[in-house]
């Protein structure tokens, strides 16, 4: 990672810097994991941690760094926001089912355990940090100086560094859980020298995250490597492979699945799920490395074995189970000056969540005919909102109704299992929600009727238009969309209908494409009855 937008990079080297609640929600699966800048920069604005995409479900702040004058012990000062602030927005995140974690180090500030006491200060730091903010874990992200070794081997380290940082984790692992009764999240994000690098040398940086990525194989939530701002690296079969290309892609993430052998020793490789595909968002973010939405989904459905060879790597196995991708970072993802707007994370949408449908069965009252229990044909947009206040925005889709009440929404970031207030929004109807307590998508499917019963409206707020069959709709006559039914709507038709007015305007308030009395009756109705909307 880096602690600066702006990235110099270095012929003569292989590697370059890159860059309050406790939730209980179950880990993402898939993830898609991006750093959040904890500083503001010209070229990658400052954005308020709750106003992240909310594709990322993984979201490390960057970074908790030694204070000045030690490499170990460590501190963590908001830059944007008082802390306060910040500890108010990670809990709305995590009531949002994200994971926040603090990552440590960076490019700029490395962080070395030299002895026992360092070690200790170091521990009671990191967890002073975690109860300040309420993170859900950590993330290492060690560069530089950090970690080196001289020798022993990857199962045997005999470096202090080494063998002192893997401790610390431990012990902020077990401390985690006794305080909060739940095994802590821990990712890691090397640059490529200290893992794949391994199989070049077993000395200084190369290959100096292995005996720590060995030793705590199974507390690793997700460990991405930085496939960026690095030299060529080998792969498994042999060849050398160059950043920026699907090679890279294919031949570093099956280094660390299949594993590989070194000076010193072999390294056993990580489960598929435990891996993630690490890039920069947008060509700027990384002082190389970066590679095109197409190019990207083209690598990683070929390791997932849903797509024919792009490259000239060959797989040894496919992936399904591979467990997402991260970037540098969300700040660089949201900027429109470097590549689309969230171009990263929607291309995460594109290869790992399939579209979501959710079939509705849903009337208009105005365009409801009650003699052939049909209706009118228009176009309806739903919007999936989170369950928990302020119920934020996940997905929205429009569709066009048919006669018998009936359309499909597809939705590509809307997630299974996940609980989801269906939001009706339709040109002159009144704004409605679905019950309390939000819907799931099973297997990518949702269906939700609105027309059987009064209940299915939050605030039993539709109106029932037939008694045999019986069957609801959603109220007409808020022409103006503001919430409610009123005489500042019934003007609106009253006036359009003084001159018969045609065509599809809002005020046609039963669909038949002039705005008449049959429309004045039906807003004025409504606006008698003081119909408001109703909503969590």
């Amino acid at each position: 990672m880096k602690k600066s937008c702006i990235i110099l990079f270095s012929l003569f080297t292989v590697f370059v810097g890159d860059s309050f609640s406790q939730s209980a929600a179950a880990d993402p699966d898939p993830a898609l994991i991006g750093y959040w800048q904890n500083w503001n920069d010209f070229q990658c604005p400052y954005i308020p941690l709750t106003q992240i995409d909310t594709s990322y479900n993984i979201i490390p702040v960057a970074f908790a760094v030694p204070v000045s004058g030690t490499s170990y012990n460590m501190t963590f000062t908001p830059d944007g926001v008082s802390q306060l602030t910040l500890q108010r927005q990670i809990d709305t995140m995590q009531m949002r089912g994200k994971k926040i974690i603090i990552s440590i180090g960076g490019a700029n500030d490395p962080v070395s355990l030299n002895d026992t006491n360092q070690r200790n200060v170091f521990i009671s730091s990191m967890m002073n940090i975690i109860n300040t903010y309420g993170f859900d874990g950590i993330d290492i992200d060690l560069e530089g100086s950090s970690l080196s070794v001289s020798g022993g081997t990857i199962a045997n380290p005999v470096d202090a560094k080494i063998i002192n940082l893997i401790y610390a984790i431990r012990k902020i692992m077990d401390q985690y859980r006794t305080q909060y009764n739940k095994k802590m999240i821990l990712t890691m994000a090397p640059e490529t020298a200290f893992v794949q690098g391994g199989m070049s040398a077993y000395a200084g940086i190369w290959g100096a995250y292995l005996p720590v990525i060995d030793a705590l194989r199974d507390s690793i939530e997700v460990l991405h490597v930085q496939l960026y701002n690095s030299g060529s690296m080998y792969g498994i079969d042999g060849h050398i492979y160059n950043q920026g290309t699907v090679d890279f892609i294919l031949s570093q993430t099956e280094a660390v699945i299949q594993g590989f052998n070194t000076a010193g020793g072999y390294f056993n490789g990580l489960r598929q799920d435990q891996i993630a595909v690490g890039l920069p968002a947008c060509p700027n973010a990384a002082g190389g490395g970066y590679i095109i939405p197409d190019s990207v989904k083209a690598a990683i459905q070929y390791l997932r074995g849903l797509a024919p060879k792009p490259a000239g790597y060959t797989k040894v196995s496919s992936y399904p189970d591979l467990r997402g991708m991260m970037d540098w970072s969300v700040n660089w993802d949201k900027v429109s000056t470097c590549g689309a707007v969230y171009e990263y994370a929607n291309n995460f949408n594109l290869i790992f969540r399939p579209s979501q449908t959710l079939s509705l069965n849903l009337f208009i009252q105005g365009f409801y005919i009650q003699a052939a229990d049909s209706m009118r044909r228009d176009t309806v947009r739903v919007i999936l909102r989170d369950t928990v206040s302020p119920y934020p925005i996940a997905d929205s889709s429009a569709a066009f109704m048919n006669s018998n009440g009936s359309a499909v929404f597809n939705f590509t970031n809307a997630q299974n299992n996940h609980r989801y207030y269906i939001q009706i929004k339709h040109r002159n109807s009144l704004e409605t929600w679905s019950k309390s307590g939000g819907e799931i998508f099973l297997s990518s499917v949702m269906n939700y009727d609105l027309t059987s019963a009064a209940s299915q409206a939050f605030g039993n707020n539709i109106i029932i238009v037939n008694t045999s069959p019986v069957r609801y709709a959603v109220y007409s006559g808020d022409v103006n969309q503001d919430g409610s039914i009123d005489l500042s709507d019934v003007v609106l038709v009253n006036n359009d209908a003084s001159f018969f007015i045609t065509g599809y305007v809002n005020t046609d308030v039963n669909g038949d494409m002039v705005t008449d009395l049959s429309d004045q009756l039906i807003a004025f109705n409504n606006a008698g009855e003081f119909v408001m909307k109703a909503v969590p």
